[in-house]
């Protein structure tokens, strides 16, 4: 990471080549106007960016979101029902014992 901050100092502006170039690897047809409005917006970003590179995150555990997220979950728990036939009934379609689905695999 630091060389990639290192390579940022040397930097002192984005060319429109370098903007040109980035949009022909990302398919994107620009007009000048456009290739000079994202080579300041991503001189604004490389700006922010050596802001972030002052603050001290020694202590600052790694994470991949800003709020954790939980699954709640509940056990898997084999139940009999005593009337299968009414459970069966509720389905658009059905054979014998079992809910009857469209072929959805060509053989």
């Amino acid at each position: 990471m630091k060389l990639i901050f290192d390579n940022l100092e040397r930097m002192k502006r984005i060319s429109s080549d370098e903007v040109k170039k980035v949009a022909q690897l990302a398919r994107l047809e620009l007009n000048e106007s456009e290739i000079h409005q994202h080579a300041e917006q991503l001189e604004k970003i490389l700006e922010y960016i050596k802001q972030l590179e002052k603050i001290n995150t020694e202590n600052v555990p790694c994470t991949t979101r800003a709020i954790e997220v939980v699954n709640v979950l509940r056990k898997d728990i084999k139940k009999n029902y005593e009337n299968s036939e009414e459970i069966l009934d509720l389905a658009p379609s059905r054979e014998n014992k079992f809910f009857k689905v469209p072929k959805i695999i060509n053989e």
